[in-house]
């Protein structure tokens, strides 16, 4: 007997989807069982649904095919949300089969009851309910359908009864149609854009997600218009390397140099990029926006042209239509600057190399050094992303994901688990702080269990750092961020997976080496500088004094007691 779980999971396979991520429950058991008769697709059992999220949205970024995971009624589903919430925001296109009680009890206050087909709505573009088996073809194929031509999320709400029911409808039962568009602007816009690039003197290119494929042709762009290349977090893996006319990054974790490139310029072109902090964009130079998403164009800043196209088919149709620059004055003084920029950031994490506790500039530098040049890093939000903006350094093979757009704590490792399985062959590395790590720690045991070689580098220096920055820049004191130290190379240890503990920098080299070059699953458990300090390429004034009124409260708090010790000690 056919029932719609089988059809489900059959459908599945024929959209190439191989894995589904998630926790088994009552209300899946009809689909996890037709999975298990199923040789073509596998159950990936992680320890939480939030991992199984981050590990779909993970695998379908780097494949750019859908991606699953479920959760049973009530509490498992409600536990996908938030790795939901960065694969919609990331535009992965990812299904989550969100399992329902009993369709006859909905609206009674059954046990585990909730409404998934409304707590879903914010972070997908299809959320529907599964209330008859005679919808479950067309509804299924919307929500696939929807996933992969628009980007992001759907929500499939299946009651366990109906998963369990017998199909008796086919009604629009097909393949799906992974949607491979060119889309570029009119001529017209085309015309405006040209001139527009011929006229300016000081053109800056600051590139994103969206240059995913079309390295040759903004470094064409480049070329012709004599212009320096800036990116986002999220362009970097795609525009940092090769690349004679980068110039790295802007934002809080980004660099002086990139930062200077934009600054500089009197037009800059933003190539499929959606930058989301509006302070860090120039108030002087004319802007222009090139994106696939028109809702995206102007929200960040003023423009002064926005255009809908994605890149590689614009760029080669506006290329024949720009003038070669003769003058490089603007891209020399970029280049020189990033050149600055770069060299200061490998003294720095240089001269901080015998440090104790270690830095972490100079253990990403080294861990940038031994790393296979198609490994897949992911990186978890905080005081790691620094690092790892600033220090690890992009090939034409590497990747490198994280919770970019929505900057949730604890995606690293779990993002690392979908990486891994899709790559079984690539070197995957996790970088996590010590708090990221311990969030999402429990899926450690999914490494184990499927004996995935992933590479998890916690900097572990016992405080969630970015809170800690961000409260001394504010003014305030630290608290409540610092946590007891932990051992995590015996944790580790005690699940199966070598551990590897690093307390100074003689043998960081030899030790990640070491790790990269295991079969197995390795943590590296590196003890970091709590105090380390990432500056960004621009620090208002406000920052400054606020950064003074932490230091002169922490100077008076340490004299306050150190006086009332003075006067107890001269009590009688």
């Amino acid at each position: 007997m056919t029932t719609v779980a089988t059809h489900l999971v059959e459908a599945l396979v024929d959209a190439g989807v191989k894995r589904i991520y998630g926790v088994v429950g009552d209300s899946l058991n009809s689909i996890v069982d037709a999975v298990h008769k199923n040789k073509k697709i596998e159950w990936i059992h992680v320890r939480h649904e939030e991992a199984g999220a981050f590990a779909a949205s993970a695998e379908a970024q780097l494949t750019g095919n859908l991606a699953v995971c479920a959760g049973s009624c009530g509490p498992g589903n409600l536990h996908l949300i938030n790795g939901l919430y960065d694969a919609h925001k990331t535009l992965a296109p990812v299904l989550a089969i969100a399992a329902q009680i009993p369709s006859i009890e909905i609206g009674t206050d059954f046990f585990q009851e909730t409404h998934p087909e409304r707590l879903f709505q914010e972070c997908s573009d299809f959320c529907q309910l599964v209330s008859t088996e005679k919808q479950m073809p067309r509804l299924l194929q919307i929500a696939m359908q929807s996933c992969l031509s628009r980007g992001g999320v759907s929500v499939l709400v299946l009651p366990g009864d109906v998963a369990a029911s017998k199909m008796t409808s086919g009604e629009l039962e097909h393949r799906i149609f992974p949607p491979r568009p060119r889309i570029q602007p009119c001529a017209s816009d085309l015309k405006k854009l040209a001139d527009l690039l011929n006229d300016a003197d000081r053109v800056t290119l600051f590139g994103g997600a969206g240059c995913s494929g079309a390295h040759g042709e903004v470094l064409e762009l480049a070329k012709r218009l004599q212009a320096p290349i800036a990116y986002s977090f999220r362009g970097k893996e795609f525009l940092e390397h090769d690349n004679p006319f980068a110039t790295g990054m802007t934002g809080l974790l980004g660099t002086e140099s990139g930062h200077y490139s934009l600054e500089k310029a009197d037009l800059i072109f933003m190539l499929g990029t959606d930058f989301p902090y509006t302070a860090w964009y120039p108030k002087k130079p004319k802007i222009v926006q090139l994106d696939i998403r028109a809702d995206h164009l102007g929200r960040r800043s003023h423009l002064d042209l926005g255009l809908m196209g994605d890149v590689k088919s614009t760029l080669e149709a506006i290329l024949p239509m720009l003038q070669s620059k003769k003058n490089d004055k603007h891209l020399k003084a970029c280049q020189k600057k990033y050149r600055e920029t770069q060299e200061s950031l490998e003294r720095r994490a240089q001269r901080n190399g015998n440090s104790r506790p270690l830095a972490p500039e100079h253990v990403t530098s080294v861990l940038s050094d031994v790393a296979s040049d198609d490994a897949i890093f992911t990186v978890d939000t905080g005081m790691t992303a620094v690092w790892a903006a600033r220090h690890l350094r992009m090939t034409r093979e590497r990747r490198l994901i994280g919770s970019f757009n929505h900057g949730s704590m604890a995606n690293a490792m779990p993002q690392a688990i979908g990486a891994q399985l899709a790559f079984p062959k690539r070197q995957v590395i996790s970088m996590s702080g010590d708090g990221g790590f311990a969030m999402l720690m429990g899926d450690i045991l999914t490494l184990a269990q499927y004996e995935l070689p992933i590479k998890l580098i916690v900097y572990n220096n016992s405080t969630l750092g970015m809170v800690k920055l961000e409260m001394r820049v504010a003014g305030y004191e630290d608290f409540g961020v610092d946590v007891k130290p932990t051992n995590f190379a015996k944790l580790a240890e005690a699940v199966g997976i070598r551990g590897i503990r690093i307390e100074d920098s003689s043998s960081l080299e030899e030790s990640l080496a070491a790790a990269m070059k295991h079969s197995g699953p390795v943590l590296i458990d590196v003890v970091t500088n709590p105090d380390a300090l990432a500056l960004p390429p621009k620090i208002a004034a406000k920052e400054i004094a606020g950064y003074g009124l932490y230091v002169a409260k922490q100077t008076l708090h340490g004299r306050f007691f150190e006086s009332i010790d003075e006067l107890k000690g001269n009590l009688p």
